[in-house]
């Protein structure tokens, strides 16, 4: 049977030094919220160990977008919220937990970790949950030593045992201390249950701290880490930068070494979902986010912006084109410089080239729109040729209305369609004309006034100076 674990996850920060009105848990960093990679790598670590972990949260500061979103997220793992009313300390963070919850005491673990920390991946926790097993130690805490313990609890030992002491509480040597408290903490339950209610505030920050469950007359431990960037916490925009930062280097990292092809990966920015697979070239400046999929042999030339778009086998989107909510088939050629928009979806062995605009649109195999047109809500068969300067005229002023082009067909230079309109299979549209009117099967249209030329009248018009 698993054992069963509280994964407590501290929500309730403002993140006042952040200075942006978005809650702490909730700042973005790849394309998804801090607390989302915290929540993932307990998952991940539960899944990897056959460990049942039982999901909660401390939620405080502007709890109803916290709790929206990880519910939104997250329901499969059934999370539930604590609110803590008072920013009492990390202390009081897990007894209001507990206070909400009796039913935590059941089990046999605790895992406490801050929402802030999206660094930390499951075999942190892996290796955590190994060394409470195998040592007998009724709580672990994660350490790590850095250069700088500015802001960090320091870890001080006594002999064998050893104490943690809180940045405003240290003296002039224990500031000296390199090996500092990471604030990932592994309990037993009846660790926690045993002294939670003997903390007290008797500290220079008045508060309740979670480190009093470590003190040299318990059965508790430290396990120190090598990697001190895991553990960084988010408290100010710089701080940010750096984690997503990290996060952008594995990602990319895991996607070359699954055969990606990355040109100057210092420049590329692909988001956590993103998936690319291999034999797939990324240019420099390419920006992937969202739910976007790159399959096979794909091409991404420089500067294209790709956003929640499916991009098939042996498409070459070339440099600076915008695509968002696109689906694009196979051996596609897109841009240089297309926006592709919402609802976009082009079949196999298609060409839209520079200066192309489309939404909600549906183009058929070997449709071919070169140059400097807009198609909207509409329709193309297979194989039809659209000429440069095409417009579908899609807007009324109210409502939005089709187009239906059919296949094989030709559409001049420089045309206009007012929808809504139906053009035929195999019809041809001479260039310069604006059509108001259905075109059958085979049809040729035009629509534009007789050309009229009038000897020597030029200089009437041409202004020198």
């Amino acid at each position: 049977m698993a054992d069963k674990m509280n994964t407590v996850i501290l929500a309730a920060g403002k993140g006042t030094r952040l200075k942006i009105n978005t809650p702490k848990p909730l700042c973005p960093a790849l394309g998804k919220k801090l607390v989302d990679f915290v929540v993932e790598g307990v998952s991940n670590f539960s899944n990897k160990k056959n460990v049942k972990i039982i999901l909660g949260f401390v939620v405080g500061h502007e709890r109803e977008k916290v709790e929206r979103h990880i519910t939104a997220n997250f329901a499969h793992l059934n999370p539930t919220y604590a609110n803590q009313e008072q920013q009492l300390g990390t202390g009081h963070a897990l007894k209001t937990y507990f206070d909400k919850y009796p039913s935590a005491w059941e089990s046999e673990f605790t895992l406490v970790v801050c929402a802030d920390t999206p660094l930390i991946v499951e075999d942190v926790y892996c290796k955590l949950y190994d060394e409470i097993i195998t040592s007998g130690a009724d709580a672990i805490c994660a350490t790590f030593t850095t250069a700088d313990p500015t802001g960090y609890g320091r870890i001080e030992y006594e002999k064998s045992a050893f104490r943690i002491v809180e940045e405003k509480d240290t003296n002039e040597e224990q500031k000296k201390i390199n090996e500092v408290n990471s604030a990932l903490y592994l309990f037993k339950t009846s660790h926690i249950k045993n002294h939670i209610n003997n903390l007290d505030d008797n500290n220079n920050s008045g508060e309740f701290y979670l480190t009093d469950l470590f003190k040299p007359d318990m059965n508790v431990r430290t396990m120190q880490f090598d990697d001190e960037k895991q553990f960084l916490g988010v408290n100010n925009l710089i701080q940010l930068e750096e984690v997503e930062s990290i996060l952008r280097i594995r990602k990319l990292n895991q996607l070359m070494l699954g055969g990606v092809r990355v040109l100057n990966s210092s420049s590329v920015y692909v988001e956590q979902e993103v998936q690319v697979e291999a034999e797939c070239v990324l240019y420099p400046h390419v920006s992937l986010h969202g739910t976007t999929r790159i399959k096979a042999g794909s091409i991404i030339e420089n500067g294209a912006v790709i956003k929640n778009s499916l991009i098939d086998e042996g498409v070459t989107i070339k440099a600076y084109s915008y695509l968002e909510g696109a689906d694009i088939s196979k051996n596609c050629a897109i841009g240089p410089m297309a926006r592709l928009r919402e609802g976009t979806k082009i079949a196999d062995d298609c060409k839209i080239g520079n200066f192309v605009e489309t939404k909600k649109v549906n183009l058929s195999k070997g449709v071919k729109v070169s140059h400097l047109s807009y198609l909207g809500d509409a329709e193309v068969g297979s194989n039809t040729n659209i000429g440069c300067g095409f417009i579908t005229c899609n807007y009324d002023g109210a409502n939005k209305h089709l187009t239906q082009i059919g296949k094989d067909s030709f559409i001049g230079s420089d045309c206009q369609v007012i929808a809504p309109i139906k053009i035929g299979d195999e019809a041809y549209i001479g260039s310069g004309s604006t059509i108001n009117q259905d075109v059958p099967d085979g049809s040729f249209a035009i629509a534009r006034q007789r050309q009229v030329t009038k000897p020597d009248m030029a200089k009437r018009f041409i202004k020198k100076k």
